[in-house]
């Protein structure tokens, strides 16, 4: 297929006869790298009818591009890029424009400098990532996955895939939602009550755009999930952040007045601490109390092998009060990027009716595919596999913790994948992250977590759902070596 007559143009302002601002045209592509090579030209009758100009003009500048070996001419099938042609040089392409804006003052708000970290994107090639949020891709059902997403191109649901849904869900993946998902959680809910969404963070920003105005006030955890941090900040309301202890969000550190509440009960987000019944209890009538809502995020349930989960917090609410946040991004792959929000009708009708000003609904295609590998029961088999592994690891890091004597600062009660740890006085882990790159050690160093001025350097997150057991003791032995290093120099 030949690159389309379409990206070529000559420009107005370049000088020289025709036959020679064509060649230019075409080596420029070759050199900015928006011609690969192999790819093949247009025709000289296409081209030179495009651009207005007689054909022997074009072949004569394929000619001279031929002569440089920029291109090359296959019998009967045209001119192509050539295997011998220049590299790229990255130089801009000619015309290049500075930017007159001031974009210091055109700017009507900002999003950058949140403390949300950057993961390397080469975190598979580190021997030992101690990442969160990725996943092991020789754990996952590829054989299945592909199934699904065959049998959901098929021609009995090409409406579903193909159709603009407007504001609606696939009531395949909500039906599934309601009777299989939710009931796990002793949550019972009608489908308008539910609403699918680009994965956690999308429905925790719909529910901020919601329920906040800046003469709201927020409560989140300390440490908590930093993505939800920075929504908030960008939200504009009065935000408070109440610490953690062993027990989660304590209620009776609430501030005198709220108006949402943000919590991840069942597995505190980093310190992976569960709230017990009486807390929970405490929490809702707190709640009640100052009439203010509670957004559950209940991220990672699913990953309960040491023992059952406590129910969500959602199950004990009988006033309407609780909002709750699902995800499917942690537990079948992270690139999913499909959550669901459940929630009062009323709620869920204004967070749909914002979801569809954004973007209108996630795509039919992976709606149907994930409804598909669920009911089929693909996805409970992954669960399980999951677990199964996700135990061996665990086991292996606590061991290998132990062994070298780092201080744990909590683990989940029912499962998870990953450790908080905590680090001596004086260690910086975020200096602690840079040196172990470059002994092929990937940790999260903890400060972002934390919504204070000046926050704890010396926490950090190791995650096991990556790196294969026989792997993390080595790993472990790398990281206190390192941290005593640096504990010493400290």
């Amino acid at each position: 297929m030949a690159i389309p007559v379409e990206t070529f143009f000559l420009a107005p302002d370049t000088e020289g006869t025709l036959q020679a601002r064509i060649q230019q045209m075409i080596a420029e592509g070759i050199l900015s790298g928006r011609f690969a090579k192999g790819e093949k030209l247009p025709s000289s009758r296409k081209l030179a009818a495009h651009l207005g100009v007689s054909r022997i003009t074009v072949t004569l500048a394929y000619t001279e591009l031929l002569a440089n070996d920029y291109l090359v001419s296959r019998d009967r099938s045209g001119y192509f890029v050539s295997d011998n042609a220049p590299e790229p040089t990255g130089l801009a392409p000619r015309g290049d424009r500075s930017d007159a804006i001031d974009w210091s003052r055109a700017l009507g708000r900002r999003y950058t400098g949140g403390a949300t970290p950057e993961k390397p994107q080469d975190w598979a090639a580190y021997p030992y990532p101690f990442i969160y949020g990725q996943t092991d891709p020789r754990l996952f059902d590829h054989a299945n996955w592909r199934h699904c997403a065959l049998r959901a191109m098929g021609r009995q649901d090409f409406q579903a895939l193909t159709a603009d849904q407007y504001d609606r869900d696939d009531p395949k993946l909500v039906e599934f939602v309601l009777r299989h998902t939710l009931p796990r959680r002793g949550i019972v809910a009608e489908p308008e009550e539910v609403l699918v969404t680009m994965g956690a963070q999308n429905a925790l920003w719909l529910t901020a755009q919601v329920l906040l105005t800046p003469r709201r006030r927020a409560v989140i955890e300390d440490p908590c999930f930093h993505a939800l941090r920075d929504i908030l900040v960008q939200s504009r309301c009065h935000l408070t952040a109440v610490p953690v202890d062993a027990d989660g969000l304590p209620p009776d550190a609430l501030p005198e007045r709220a108006d949402v509440i943000f919590s991840t009960p069942s597995h505190q987000s980093p310190t992976n601490t569960t709230m017990p019944m009486d807390r929970r209890e405490r929490l809702l009538a707190k709640a009640a109390a100052m009439d203010a809502l509670i957004v559950e995020d209940d991220y990672e349930f699913e990953m309960a092998y040491l023992g059952a989960p406590s129910p969500a917090l959602k199950s004990l609410d009988r006033e309407g009060r609780v909002i709750y946040v699902g995800s499917f991004s942690k537990s079948i792959f992270p690139g999913l990027r499909l959550g669901y929000l459940v929630g009062s009708r009323a709620f869920i009708r204004e967070a749909r009716a914002l979801r569809t000003s954004v973007l209108r609904h996630p795509p039919g295609h992976i709606q149907r595919t994930a409804a598909y590998f669920l009911s089929l029961g693909h996805y409970d088999a992954l669960i399980r596999r999951l677990g199964q592994t996700f135990a061996r690891r665990r086991s292996a890091m606590v061991e290998a913790l132990e062994h070298h004597g780092l201080s744990i600062a909590g683990t989940g009660r029912f499962g998870g994948s990953s450790i908080w740890m905590r680090a001596p006085d004086g260690v910086d882990t975020g200096a602690l992250d840079l040196a172990l790159r470059r002994q092929g050690v990937l940790i999260e160093p903890g400060a972002p977590f934390f919504h204070r001025e000046a926050p704890p350097r010396n926490h950090y997150r190791l995650a096991y759902s990556s790196i294969p057991s026989e792997r993390i003791r080595d790993g472990i032995a790398i990281l206190a070596r390192e941290m005593a290093r640096q504990a010493e120099d400290a």
